[in-house]
């Protein structure tokens, strides 16, 4: 099931996009009502209207349940009939024209994807839209052109800068710079859904600081705070790349080990204990067929419990 918050981010996604080939639709069916020019490629206009109003139907009906591949595969097609549009324009006004729509589909990518895909969709982009325009046959275009490329560009560069940092922001612990729970469960979901679906051994571990809550009473949440960024430090110098580490709250954190079993876990475990004095307790769980993230977690906590009763020795 997709959590509440992934499902607003893809539902706005879809949305966005959905608006985009909707309005690009309606303005293709008004170009081809009233062309310009009586070169004017009207059954082109009119069989892209048809697309953009079908597909901005549909991308809006299925919402948040839109693949991501689905995003990617739209906005490439956006990009190849903005090409198509600058090659078939029959005026240098009919090329800028399409300016809008190349800046609009530029901003759409560096909002829903890395800063490198933005970038990449965005040199794609003006790059096919230059090379159609250039192809097409009016002239005068380049000096309204030009700008065009570089806003294009530039709002790339900015937007994507701003979304990573967002995105970041959103999947971060401001405290400790580890995994929120939000994001640390999304993506222990995503590993689980590939160990089941693999066979690959995949553990997670719950981590409860002992006695955190004393550090604070006896020297104040400042100091409290600075163990838990020194703590999240030293386990993460010794975690390998693929392992996610999470503030799941408080003094709580939980480690995600894909590929790995419950022996291999046990010896990261024993590694992540050399790298502070202050001491912890561990629940481990390993993946089992047809598990679900909420049943490791349970097993975990049993096995954190037990750990924690047997230290206190009751």
């Amino acid at each position: 099931m997709m959590r509440p918050m992934e499902q607003q981010r893809r539902t706005v996604t879809a949305t966005l996009l959905a608006v985009i080939y909707l309005v690009g639709g309606a303005l293709a069916l008004l170009s081809a009502a009233r062309p310009m020019d009586p070169d004017t490629p009207v059954p082109l206009l009119v069989a892209l209207s048809a697309i953009g109003l079908v597909g901005g139907t549909v991308i809006a009906y299925l919402g948040a349940a839109l693949p991501p591949w689905g995003v990617q595969v739209a906005i490439v097609f956006l990009g190849v009939v903005l090409a198509l549009l600058a090659w078939r324009s029959a005026t240098a006004v009919g090329i800028v024209a399409l300016g809008p729509a190349v800046i609009a589909a530029a901003l759409y990518a560096a909002h829903v994807l890395p800063l490198p895909g933005a970038r990449a969709y965005a040199a794609f982009l003006v790059t096919a839209t230059s090379i159609g325009a250039a192809a097409s046959g009016p002239t005068g275009f380049l000096v309204a052109w030009v700008p065009i490329v570089v806003t294009a560009l530039a709002l790339t560069e900015i937007q994507g800068r701003v979304s990573a940092k967002l995105r970041a922001a959103a999947d971060t612990d401001p405290l400790t710079g580890v995994a929120n729970r939000r994001s640390w469960e999304a993506e222990t979901s995503r590993h689980l859904a590939r160990a089941l679906r693999t066979g690959e051994p995949l553990a997670i571990a719950i981590l409860d600081l002992d006695d955190f809550k004393k550090v604070n009473d006896r020297d104040g949440h400042g100091a409290g705070d600075a163990l838990l960024r020194d703590l999240t430090r030293g386990w993460a110098r010794r975690l390998r790349q693929a392992d996610l580490l999470g503030r799941y709250g408080g003094d709580e954190f939980v480690l995600c080990l894909p590929a790995t079993d419950e022996h291999g876990a046990w010896e990261l475990l024993a590694r992540l204990e050399t790298t502070h004095e202050f001491s912890w307790t561990v629940g481990l769980a390993t993946a089992q067929a047809g598990d679900t993230l909420s049943a490791m977690l349970r097993r975990a906590d049993d096995h954190l419990y037990l750990r924690k009763a047997a230290r206190r020795g009751t």
